[in-house]
């Protein structure tokens, strides 16, 4: 997870969070909102000369890298998971690039290793939480009776068991609504960012490409990153940003913070809608699959009331 920080403080276009050579650099969550990257929204602007053009956001939150044993409070694990537990998604930065001068906790780099780690840290802490609420349920036979969240949970329990994240269990629409309010760990999408130097920006390497395999079996999303770049560029204006990529041999669509924003978007299935006119074209966030007036009660919810 080197390089969680550099690449939040670049999103948010600010340095706000600490990005320290060292484990545990951060300790406190740092949240900050992140324009989602719209071209059909500047252009709807340019067409309609808008005064305005207001884009859609996002939260993002910079939450400490997590440790073999943080279910057991290993390096203040178990804070670290009830940040994890608060957010909708994932966004695991993978590091991918050797540099002696950069720590490592466990001293060399390998990045399934790594991913391994947190993915069983995460899988047993679940698997505590799932533990616990079975023991309960047993106790309450009216609980029991009623509550489709035994099921779930017998399958939730076997896909954990199987070291399987709990989002891969078949449950039904009834029995996944019943386990939301667990917050279980591994029930969350993940996003896996492959963070690389910026000689291996253009193609990746070896150890990016294990990463994004890794991440098509799971059927998760895979971007590649550099927090290195990002950092640097975030001090360029527009023509040294592009005098800058074609140095490294990179379009700006192929990597980067902008994709890791729209897989995010679409990891959290959101879809974007506009209102435009001369005084302001604005993009406005809803659920894939919201019907008219669901998008309009976004605007003002007499809207949606017709």
């Amino acid at each position: 997870n080197v390089g969680k920080s550099t690449l939040f403080n670049a999103l948010i276009g600010d340095q706000q969070a600490a990005a320290e050579n060292y484990p545990f650099c951060t300790i406190e969550p740092n949240a900050g909102l992140v324009s989602v990257p719209d071209q059909r929204l500047h252009a709807l602007g340019v067409m309609n000369e808008s005064v305005k053009v207001v884009p859609t956001i996002m939260e993002f939150v910079d939450i400490a890298g997590i440790v073999k044993g943080a279910h057991e409070g290993a390096g203040l694990g178990n804070k670290f998971l009830t940040n994890i537990r608060q957010t909708d998604a994932i966004v695991h930065v993978v590091r991918c690039f050797e540099d002696n001068n950069i720590i490592h906790v466990d001293e060399t780099v390998d990045p399934l290793r790594d991913i391994e780690v947190i993915n069983l840290e995460l899988i047993l802490a679940d698997i505590a939480q799932v533990e616990k609420r079975m023991a309960k349920i047993t106790k309450d036979a009216k609980l029991k009776k009623h509550d489709p969240q035994e099921m779930a949970l017998q399958k939730i329990e076997a896909a954990l068991g199987e070291g399987r994240p709990a989002r891969t269990a078949d449950l039904t629409e009834a029995e996944m609504e019943s386990v939301k309010g667990l917050m279980l760990l591994t029930m969350k999408k993940v996003i896996y960012a492959a963070n690389v130097s910026d000689s291996d920006l253009a193609t990746g390497n070896a150890m990016s490409h294990s990463v994004k395999d890794f991440a098509a079996g799971e059927d998760s999303p895979f971007v590649l990153v550099s927090a290195q770049v990002e950092a640097e560029l975030c001090g360029f204006d527009e023509e040294e940003r592009a005098e800058y990529m074609e140095q490294l041999e990179v379009k700006s669509e192929d990597f980067g913070l902008p994709n890791l924003v729209r897989a995010a978007y679409d990891t959290l299935g959101l879809q974007t809608y506009y209102t435009s006119g001369p005084t302001e074209t604005r993009a406005w966030t809803i659920p894939k699959g919201a019907t008219a007036p669901q998008a309009a009660g976004v605007i003002h919810t007499d809207f949606e009331k017709g």
